[in-house]
């Protein structure tokens, strides 16, 4: 609202420079394109992130079946690296050699972390296999893709308006050294008869 209010006071005043107005108009240039073309940008982007991580999401899940596996016994004491896409470093996992049913029909066995605090043999717990039954990573939901989507577009917006900001600052610094670099022009050609008496009259 500045920007405005610069723009109508220097409009008729006689002491308005051709700089004074320049420098509104870049100000209210740059105040409608944050407001304008931020908020265009982070939705294109949010909307182009909305359906790459949501197609992500259908392949994952016509890729990856959630299978029951059935505890055989507690593996050693050697740890296996959790799964970094569902980890929360509060979650107790424990490594288990279990037993599964892939969803080819081929009976697997492996080492796997289940979910179960103190597991005994014959508890069941899930996991995330492949056609074959090789262990993967849970799949991607939806809404967790439409959090990272809505995250990309408030940073493209963000990002927009702060390269808007940045080049408003950039033009206003070079108008202000021109405005000096014209004033110490003035000085030095007023600089010789500058204090002497009867200079000038």
């Amino acid at each position: 609202m500045g920007a405005i209010g610069g723009i109508w006071r220097w409009r008729h005043n006689p002491l308005r420079r051709g700089t004074d107005l320049a420098e509104a108009w870049v100000a209210l240039s740059a105040l409608l394109l944050i407001c304008l073309v931020a908020p265009v940008v982070g939705s294109l982007v949010g909307g182009a992130a909305q359906g790459v991580l949501q197609r992500s999401v259908r392949e994952q899940h016509a890729a990856r079946h959630e299978v029951t596996a059935t505890v055989m016994r507690k593996a050693g004491a050697a740890s296996l690296e959790a799964d970094p896409e569902t980890a929360t470093g509060r979650e107790a996992r424990t490594r288990v050699v279990a037993g599964w049913t892939a969803p080819d029909g081929t009976a697997r066995r492996g080492t796997v972390l289940s979910g179960l605090e103190s597991p005994h043999r014959g508890d069941r717990f899930g996991i995330w296999t492949d056609a074959h039954g090789r262990l993967v990573a849970r799949p991607l939901d939806s809404a967790t893709a439409t959090t990272h989507a809505v995250l990309a577009g408030l940073g493209a917006a963000l990002l927009t308006a702060g390269a808007v900001e940045s080049g408003r600052r950039v033009i206003m610094w070079r108008m202000v050294r021109r405005r000096y670099a014209g004033w110490d022009r003035a000085w030095e050609r007023a600089g010789p008869d500058w204090g002497r008496t009867g200079a000038g009259s």
